[in-house]
C-alpha cells in the first residue's frame, strides 16, 4: 500500500506555490493522512489540491482552503477551538496539532461516528465531539479562543459570535449558493470586524 509520501511531497509544493508560508500549518498537512478521511474508492485522489465528495452529500474541503482557514486562525498552540462541521474529521485533525483542545459539532451521526473511529485510530486525544446543531454553537463550553465553520450558513449565528472571546478570531464560509465568502471576524471590546478574504463554495449549515 502507497503511504503517499511523494503525493504529499507534491501537495506541499503546491501549496507553497499558491502562497501558504505558515510552517506549522504545512507542517500539520504533512502530518495528517488525507487519505484516510476520504473514502476508499478516492483514496488516489487523496493528496490533490480539490474538494472531493464524502458520505450523505457533504465534502472535504480544498487542502488549499483548509490551508487558509487554519492559518488565518493564527493558533500558538493554546486555545480552545470551536469547529461546526465535523465532516470527515480531516479539518479538526489538522487543528488538534495546532491548538489546545478543539471542540467538535456535527450534525450527521454517521459522519460523526466515522470521525470518531479515525480519531481513536490516530490517536488523537484532544478533540471532543458531540452531535448538535451547530448553529446554536457549544454554549456550555464557551466562550472559545478561536471558532471555524467547515459548512456555510446564510449569515453567520448570533449564538456563535456571542461564544467567541474578545480578541478572539472566526473563520467562517457566508452566503448561499455562488454568492458565498470567506470572512475573517474578530471580536474587539467595541463590538466585531468582518473582512471578506476570498470567493468559496461550501455545504450549506443545517441549521434548526
Amino acid at each position: 500500500m502507497s503511504d503517499f509520501t511523494y503525493e504529499k511531497a507534491q501537495l506541499t509544493m503546491t501549496l507553497r506555490g499558491m502562497g501558504i508560508t505558515d510552517s506549522h500549518v504545512l507542517s500539520a498537512l504533512e502530518q495528517i493522512p488525507r487519505d484516510l478521511f476520504v473514502p476508499p474508492a478516492l483514496r488516489d485522489h487523496a493528496y490533490e489540491n480539490a474538494s472531493l465528495p464524502i458520505a450523505l452529500e457533504q465534502t472535504i474541503s480544498q487542502p488549499y482552503i483548509v490551508a487558509i482557514m487554519t492559518a488565518a486562525l493564527q493558533l500558538t498552540g493554546r486555545e480552545r477551538v470551536l469547529e461546526i462541521g465535523t465532516g470527515s474529521g480531516y479539518q479538526a485533525a489538522i487543528l488538534s496539532l495546532l491548538s489546545r483542545r478543539v471542540y467538535s459539532i456535527e450534525r450527521l451521526r454517521p459522519l460523526l461516528v466515522e470521525a470518531e473511529n479515525r480519531f481513536r485510530k490516530l490517536k488523537i486525544t484532544n478533540v471532543t465531539t458531540k452531535l448538535g446543531d451547530g448553529s446554536v454553537g457549544w454554549p456550555e463550553g464557551a466562550p472559545f479562543d478561536r471558532i471555524i465553520l467547515t459548512c456555510a450558513p446564510a449569515a453567520i449565528p448570533v449564538a456563535l459570535l456571542n461564544q467567541l472571546k474578545t480578541d478572539g478570531i472566526m473563520v467562517a464560509p457566508e452566503g448561499r449558493g455562488r454568492d458565498q465568502s470567506l470572512v475573517l471576524i474578530r471580536r474587539t471590546e467595541d463590538g466585531f470586524e468582518k473582512q471578506e478574504v476570498l470567493p468559496v463554495k461550501f455545504v450549506p449549515l443545517i441549521e434548526g
